[in-house]
């Protein structure tokens, strides 16, 4: 048998397994149970850091900052300081908040700064926004933080300087920008030392880095946002031609937010509201889907056409989102999260055929953001975390601060431009001094019956949304074992670009995703435009499940990135 048929049929026995609750997998190490707590990220290290706080009697909030800290040094195409974050929390009381460390834009950065030139917006020192994931991490810890500040930072402090082994999901993002990382200095001195970019299990050394995790461990955000860590921060940019100045740091602001709440197919959904568009747009494909008869409405070619037509629906909605605290979008968010906008909008799903980008409302074409990473954590007392970080694009904007040893995001080019390169942009996302971009990152905690039931959320760009949702659905619906609805193939669309991506490709650890011949030929002649998906959207999902008079704790890491999760 060719190794295409053999990779084809082994995707198709894949799937059915999955979709048979009874199947049982061989026991894979992306899976762990626990009755303590338990800590689900893209990386061992960074898992077994968060698990080891939680021992020591940290709450959730710390082992998220400890897990993100360390994410930020081993995965750093992903996350990192110099980017920012989105922390949903449920605390074991019940109440809720969401902590909103996005990026922002510089005081003189303006709506025309890029002059329709796309390249600025997405590479290079002008796409970079004011970080703001320290001063996040340093807010939250001061309200719920058990263990000191300085434990929490130390065990990347130690990664980067002593070194770590390149990771496998980690070499792929760096042969994905080979050229930029040869080319800029900072990224060439960590992951290509020699001229050439270092190997899997490799070791690569951070120094400037742990050194400003040291003072950051040390003196807390003040460093950071005013002080040493940001002046030679300024420093770098401002050499390479930046905007950002020592004012913008001083004056970021952490938002703290009122998460949202949608009672949905028997749970409670508390997800991030905006300028994260991933709580509403998640909200309002839940409640389309749950107007059809549960599960059986959800199931087969059919189901899969619905879900995505529903996906189509809630993006054209979504393309009206945008930074509350500078746009009025009440009413849009009030839409999205009525269960009857959703029913008008079912009533409308055609079973037999799917349309083009018009039949769906929407006014303006969305931006697709870019990479991430997600974390889910369930502490021993059952408070909850769900935090996605990201610095945007792979290495974001693919520079690395010489003096700092940070990579800077590109958060920049989540914002809309308005030139005709975009399509149709969105002016409630244009660019504005202080403003947040709009946002794909999903962190979400679900509840049933009251009490705390699962944590779960993704990375990867606009397509976020739909893996989280698709996860939720397979769990939730479908009534997949937690590995098997993280593992399940998937399909993607944002409504713009009129296609229908499917997973058709092998993780970096070798698993091969792909949907069956027969859904994508029942999607076809339904009229949908179908293309190969052949990169990484990544769920991290924790479960309380009660055994008898036990609780049991579930954590899945995706193995789409490689990524194990950590338990006790």
């Amino acid at each position: 048998m060719s190794t295409p048929s053999f990779l084809w049929l082994s995707a198709v026995l894949l799937f059915f397994s999955l979709l048979s609750p009874a199947s049982t997998f061989t026991h894979r190490p992306e899976e762990v149970v626990g009755q303590h707590g338990v800590v689900a990220t893209d990386d061992r290290r960074c898992s077994e850091i968060g698990v080891g706080v939680l021992k020591e009697g940290g709450h959730a909030v710390d082992a998220a900052i400890a897990a993100a800290f360390c994410l930020g040094v081993v995965s750093p195409a992903s996350s990192g300081i110099g980017g920012g974050a989105f922390m949903l929390i449920r605390e074991a009381t019940g109440k809720t908040q969401a902590f909103d460390m996005r990026e922002t834009a510089p005081k003189a950065a303006s709506q025309d700064m890029y002059h329709g030139n796309e390249t600025l917006k997405k590479i290079g020192i002008l796409a970079v926004a004011v970080p703001g994931e320290v001063a996040g991490f340093r807010k939250a810890w001061e309200q719920h933080g058990q263990l000191p500040w300085a434990r929490l930072v130390k065990p990347a402090e130690v990664l980067a300087r002593q070194g770590f082994k390149i990771s496998p999901y980690l070499y792929f993002q760096m042969q994905q920008t080979e050229s930029a990382v040869l080319s800029d200095q900072g990224l060439r001195s960590v992951f290509a030392p020699n001229g050439t970019l270092l190997q899997v299990n490799e070791t690569a050394y951070n120094r400037k880095l742990a050194k400003t995790l040291e003072l950051i461990g040390k003196y807390g955000v003040r460093t950071f946002y005013n002080g040493l860590v940001g002046l030679s921060l300024i420093h770098d940019i401002k050499k390479a031609g930046g905007i950002i100045t020592m004012d913008d740091l001083r004056n970021y602001t952490v938002k703290t937010r009122t998460p949202l709440v949608e009672d949905v197919l028997g749970l409670e959904i508390i997800g991030f509201p905006p300028p994260s568009s991933g709580g509403a747009t998640m909200m309002l494909m839940l409640n389309i889907l749950a107007k059809y008869p549960i599960p059986s409405g959800l199931d087969g070619t059919l189901g899969v056409h619905r879900k995505i037509e529903a996906l189509k629906n809630a993006f054209a909605v979504r393309s009206n989102l945008g930074d509350p605290d500078f746009v009025n979008i009440t009413a849009v968010l009030a839409d999205m999260l009525s269960p009857t906008f959703a029913k008008t909008l079912q009533l409308d799903i055609n079973d037999t055929r799917t349309y083009g980008p018009r039949h769906y409302g929407g006014k303006w074409n969305p931006l697709n953001d870019h990479g991430t990473s997600h974390i889910s954590i369930i502490d021993q007392q059952r408070n909850a975390v769900a935090m996605t970080c990201t610095v945007n694009s792979f290495f974001g904007s693919q520079i690395l601060s010489p003096s700092t040893g940070m990579v800077l995001n590109n958060e920049m080019d989540d914002f809309s431009m308005p030139s005709l390169q975009d399509g149709l942009p969105a002016p409630p996302n244009f660019i504005r001094p202080g403003k947040r971009p709009l946002s794909s990152m999903s962190p979400t905690i679900v509840l049933k019956d009251g009490k705390l039931k699962a944590v779960l959320g993704a990375s990867g760009g606009a397509n976020i949304i739909a893996g989280t949702t698709e996860v939720f659905l397979n769990h939730f619906v479908h009534r997949m074992e937690p590995l098997k609805a993280v593992m399940a193939p998937r399909f993607y669309h944002t409504w713009v670009p009129n296609i229908a991506y499917y997973e058709n490709w092998t993780s970096v650890i070798n698993d091969h995703y792909q949907m069956p011949n027969y859904i994508l030929a029942s999607l076809k002649k339904k009229g949908h435009h179908l293309e190969e998906f052949t990169s990484a959207v990544v769920c991290q999902f924790a479960e309380v499940n009660q055994i008898g008079d036990v609780e049991e704790l579930v954590g899945v890491s995706d193995p789409r990135k490689g990524g194990i999760p950590a338990a006790f």
